[in-house]
């Protein structure tokens, strides 16, 4: 039989039913309109949920053959349409010509739903009936008729379609009830699905019922509340609850200043009047409870004993002889006056130089709380402020929960990485650590989310960095600088003898009979291995050394592990650093600068070659403004110099390319410290004449050959040295410097210290 086809969407049809719908789809308001013409039967069939083409894999196979009994045109593009459903029906195919949908249907008959005998269909009716009895609805006039007529029905196949849609199961269970064949297993799907929709509604309302408890219990409380506040009001108590009286005791004996607890009283009256069931009862309570947690008026007693400070500072610590005597300078002047304001230090230096340790070091020898703040990469002004206690999730800055941390108003806080904070949208975080550290200001330090003033002032703050012109200026000029300046090879091994090598023995799990490191040992790992500033390389290596004892003791392998210099090798492999000759060679062209650098000094060799071209000067080595800059400040000094040399020429730089390269292109490069050393380079290019090998160099250079400072000098001598130099060009306005270096930085290097180029060229060059 072919059909018209209305496809439905999230509605099935039932046999034996009358059912009116809305129709929007043109292709089905046509193919109801086509029925109307012939003898008024359309196919109703559901769409599957998602499907996005009609095709026969989108439609549920079984549908019903309805006649349309009436059509009401609601608009252009709708229609209601009154239909009378009939048999079932499954469909074969479809064909989806313009402009209707028809398809092949094949009614199911009778026979294909199978028999039963009476006693079935009597107990089937049975369980039907009471299915109908437990979905009672109602007790209006309509609803009773309706009941009354489905419990007449005595046709099994028209009882069972009328129950499936008096208990409104969805379009989906409806569909597997019309799908399902024979009869005895559509009965059976319909009593699982109405079973499984009672136990659903039964469920549903329990939680409703327990909703409504928990409602009712949340009312009662109020209306107690509300009912202690009447009787409070006539007896002419104040309405303070339990909680808001517990809060008040402890605010009473907190040691705060005045305007801090008529504030706080304030906040918790308000608290105390607020309704539990508000959301600004737990803002509030939180905020109570935390400005109440700050340790207000308590102070750790601190240590007036500056020789212990001393023995503290000298145990913990090799070397360092400078930094130390400013420490102890400033730790003497504070136990000297408990009313001078704590110095607002900051160690700068490499990484790995000690700068974290010494502050702990100074909390132990003050008897401070010692706090560490992370300050790397922190972009967040609420970071040091805290948030608005208004905002969902506020909380206070990290300052104040430091301090609550250490339980003391009095505690030393490590404001670490501080040349690496940043700014964004949210703030600058420098300009809000600008009040922090103002020794003038502090006193009365706002968090947002205290909403109090907090003191400041007794509390020691000791910030680090790695590099001091990366501080902006306004907060640079709060702290007093301190530079914790590179190691010598001497002290490395101090420091490893005395701190490193026992520190990673009992971090490895090992015993001192166990592990032995001699002391050559030690020093070629300074030396091959560890090339650094600071001893943090130098420590994970001993670590690695002390790992492979342990590796070698848990195997049975041995019972303990001695390190010689000559075993380092086998364990640790070839040597990462190793001195190159070539550099030692006098060379046409190339010269040795220094470098400083955030991880110590370094050397720097640079290169020029002269070619054939069109007085092009082309630099390259991945090199900042500054260094290009001095370049070619080099260059126009260079020419100013052989403006009369008759090998160069008038014509000279007009046929030739000067290229300038500083190797390890990799590396960012940039500072004007190098203009001496591309002056002897470009020089010795174009004249020919060699550079010594065993010399290396420093100092800005100005158009007119003069010769600046510069910065780092002791890093620098120091990569000079381990660079195997024999004489190092310095400015002569640098020599003031050099009374502060230890000898054994430089040891028995020549220090030459130059004013002009034709100095240096005259030393340099051969």
């Amino acid at each position: 039989m072919n059909l018209p086809i209305v496809v439905l969407q999230g509605i099935t049809i039932l046999p034996k039913t009358t059912v009116h719908f809305e129709v929007k789809s043109q292709s089905s308001i046509d193919a109801v309109d086509e029925s109307m013409h012939g003898d008024q039967k359309v196919f109703m069939i559901t769409g599957r949920e998602g499907a996005e083409k009609l095709e026969m894999k989108s439609l549920y196979p079984i549908g019903v053959i309805c006649k349309v009994k009436q059509i009401i045109k609601m608009g252009d593009s709708l229609v209601r349409v009154l239909i009378e459903a009939g048999e079932r029906a499954e469909l074969v195919s479809i064909s989806n010509e313009e402009p209707i949908i028809t398809g092949d249907v094949r009614v199911i008959e009778p026979y294909e739903e199978g028999e039963l005998d009476s006693l079935q269909v009597d107990a089937y009716k049975r369980v039907l009936k009471d299915i109908l009895r437990d979905f009672k609805r109602g007790d209006d006039r309509g609803s009773n008729l309706l009941f009354s007529r489905l419990m007449e029905l005595d046709d099994i196949s028209e009882l069972c379609y009328a129950v499936t849609e008096y208990i409104n199961l969805g379009y989906e269970k409806k569909q597997l009830v019309l799908s399902a064949i024979p009869i005895e297993e559509q009965l059976d799907t319909l009593i699982y699905l109405a079973d499984n929709e009672k136990d659903i509604r039964k469920i549903k309302s329990q939680v409703i019922e327990k909703a409504k408890e928990h409602l009712s219990e949340n009312q009662k409380e109020y209306v107690l509340r509300e009912q202690m506040r009447a009787i409070r009001e006539e007896l002419g108590e104040e309405n303070i609850s339990d909680e808001a009286q517990e809060y008040l005791e402890k605010l009473k004996a907190m040691d705060i200043p005045d305007d801090t607890r008529e504030h706080m009283e304030k906040e918790i009256k308000r608290f105390s009047n607020i309704s539990s069931m508000s959301s600004e009862s737990a803002v509030l309570r939180t905020y109570i409870e935390t400005v109440l947690a700050y340790p207000f008026g308590v102070y750790n007693e601190l240590s007036s004993d500056i020789n212990k400070a001393i023995d503290i500072l000298e145990n913990d610590h090799y070397g360092l002889k400078k930094v130390k005597e400013r420490v102890v300078n400033s730790l003497a002047v504070m136990m000297l006056s408990s009313d001078v304001k704590a110095p607002i230090i900051c160690l700068v230096g490499p990484p790995g130089t000690g700068k974290t340790s010494i502050a702990k070091s100074i909390a132990k020898a003050t008897g401070r709380t010692y706090e560490r703040m992370s300050l790397g990469g922190v972009r967040d002004e609420a970071e040091i402020r805290g948030h608005r206690k208004t905002y969902v999730g506020a909380m206070p800055g990290r300052l104040v929960t430091a301090i609550k941390h250490s339980k003391c108003a009095n505690p030393l806080i490590l404001l670490d990485e501080i040349d690496k904070v940043s700014a964004d949208y949210k703030g600058d975080v420098s300009s809000a650590l600008l009040e922090v550290l103002d020794s003038e200001q502090n006193v009365s330090f706002m968090d947002h989310y205290m909403e109090v003033p907090i003191d400041l002032s007794k509390v020691l703050f000791i910030a680090t960095a790695n590099d001091v012109s990366m501080i902006p200026g306004p907060l640079r000029d709060r702290m007093e600088i301190i530079e914790v300046n590179s190691y010598t090879e001497n002290e490395k091994l101090h420091i490893a003898k005395l701190f490193l090598v026992d520190k990673q023995i009992k971090k490895n799990g090992l015993k001192k009979k166990q592990f032995k490191i001699d002391e050559a040992a030690i020093s070629k790992l300074i030396e091959a291995y560890t090339r650094e500033a600071g001893v943090r390389e130098l420590e994970r290596t001993i670590g690695k050394l002390c790992q492979i004892a342990a590796k070698r003791i848990v195997s049975g392998e041995a019972k303990s592990l001695h390190v010689t210099e000559k075993k380092l090798r086998e364990l640790l492999g070839i040597e990462k650093y190793r001195r190159d000759k070539e550099e030692l060679l006098d060379k046409v062209g190339a010269c040795t600068g220094l470098a400083w650098t955030q991880v110590g000094g370094d050397t720097l060799e640079i290169e020029v070659n002269v070619i054939d071209g069109r007085g092009v000067l082309k630099i390259t080595g991945n090199l900042g403004d500054v260094m290009k800059e001095s370049a070619e400040i080099a260059l126009s000094h260079v020419r100013t110099l052989l403006s009369g040399d008759k090998k160069i020429g008038k014509t000279f730089f007009e046929k030739h390319d000067i290229h300038i390269h500083v190797p390890e292109g990799a590396t960012p490069k940039d500072g004007p410290s190098a203009g001496i050393t591309m002056t002897t380079a470009i020089y010795s290019a174009l004249t020919g004449k060699k550079v010594r090998g065993d010399i290396a160099m420093t100092g800005e250079v100005t158009l007119k050959g003069k010769v600046l400072p510069i910065g780092g000098l002791k890093e620098k001598l120091l990569a000079a040295r381990l660079a195997g130099k024999k004489e190092v060009l310095i400015p002569f306005a640098n020599k003031p410097d050099v009374s502060e270096i230890d000898e054994e930085i430089y040891g028995k290097m020549k220090l030459t210290f130059v004013k002009t180029t034709t100095e240096v060229l005259k030393i340099a060059c051969r």
